[in-house]
């Protein structure tokens, strides 16, 4: 049982603190952490040595994305665990002053205190939730999941609460060093969202047609709300080929951005991305307010903007892109449609280095 206390506890403190990891210690890394030198000798053929730089042009930047991965799990592992001793710690402590153990104060003396949700709060929490609940099921017939449910989240809230407190009244101070991580080196060139003269820049490698792409721009608006004047977001395309209405819609962004209005098609073409054809790419941009319809039409239909999209997938590649959404932050590779966490986690470091 005790297990299983702690285990509760880190469940609820992980969903409260992951935002905050890393905040702590600077990334100063300009390169591979883990470099060997490229003339170190690794092989030999017919008399020639073999060298990591010989390696290094085929390999590079995915050596270096594996670095990237390996250090963030690792170091997001000690983080976990360094979190829970300390929590483990400090509700001991708690548990101990009124001789108990910790699974019976977690149960007794900390969640039994924590307050229900109303019947007007679960009813606004079904109504809200509705079109995710089970199908078939009524309100009634859900009440009470409804009510455990909206009780352990104002369970993590008093827990994240009680923690901080409790932190400010033992000293608790954190110093494990978050990993120096390679960077790649991506021009920053494109359409720019936010402050041009923001610390951070994220380089986005993006296709119209993915739907990973579309379904990661809530998290990207919500960063640049979040981080408004410290982050700037440089757009680049990488149409894959497997996505046939990709490479026109990346030319529809980029005739659209000739005119100033890169971001409102841009927004437009993820909103709906089954209307990315050609005839509905000039629709589209038609309805944006301001744009010039016939030298869009004849930017599209003239393919002069290929040769931009060809040198930002050759820059991808060259950088280790493989697939969208790719990202780049100051440099550190992250992969794929991730959560708004580990943005705010890649940024945070960068924001606080000295």
């Amino acid at each position: 049982m005790k297990r299983l206390a702690i285990a509760s506890l880190a469940a609820i403190l992980s969903a409260a603190c992951t935002a905050n990891a890393g905040k702590t210690a600077p990334n100063t890394a300009a390169s591979s952490p883990t470099a060997i030198a490229p003339t170190t000798k690794i092989g030999e053929m017919d008399g020639a040595p073999i060298t990591y730089a010989d390696l290094e042009k085929d390999i590079g930047t995915k050596v270096r994305q594996a670095e990237v991965e390996y250090l963030t799990k690792v170091y997001d592992l000690r983080k976990g665990a360094l979190d829970e001793l300390i929590t483990k710690r400090l509700f001991e402590g708690e548990a101990k002053k009124v001789n108990k153990s910790l699974d019976q104060w977690f149960q007794e003396d900390f969640m039994a205190k924590v307050p229900g949700p109303s019947e007007a709060e679960i009813k606004a929490f079904y109504e809200e939730h509705k079109a995710q609940m089970p199908p078939g099921q009524s309100f009634d017939e859900l009440k009470g999941q409804i009510s455990a449910f909206v009780k352990r989240q104002n369970g993590q809230k008093h827990m994240t609460e009680m923690l901080d407190a409790l932190k400010k009244v033992h000293g608790v101070k954190l110093s494990l060093a978050a990993p120096e991580l390679p960077r790649i080196d991506v021009a920053a060139t494109g359409p720019v969202r936010g402050n041009k003269d923001a610390k951070v820049t994220i380089i986005a490698f993006s296709d119209f047609q993915c739907p990973f792409c579309s379904r990661v721009v809530p998290t990207l608006e919500k960063v640049m709300k979040d981080y408004d004047g410290k982050v700037k977001l440089v757009f680049r395309n990488f149409p894959l080929d497997f996505h046939p209405m990709a490479e026109k819609a990346a030319e529809a962004g980029a005739c659209a951005n000739e005119q100033g209005k890169f971001w409102d098609m841009h927004d437009k073409m993820f909103g709906d991305q089954s209307k990315l054809a050609v005839e509905d790419l000039k629709k589209t941009a038609h309805a944006i307010a301001g744009i010039d319809a016939a030298k869009f039409d004849a930017c599209l239909d003239g393919g002069g903007k290929k040769e931009l999209i060809d040198a930002d997938q050759k820059a991808g590649s060259e950088a280790g892109v493989t697939g969208t959404p790719a990202f780049f932050i100051n440099g550190i590779f992250i992969n794929g449609a991730q959560p708004y966490e580990q943005f705010k986690d890649a940024i945070d470091r960068e924001l606080n280095k000295g």
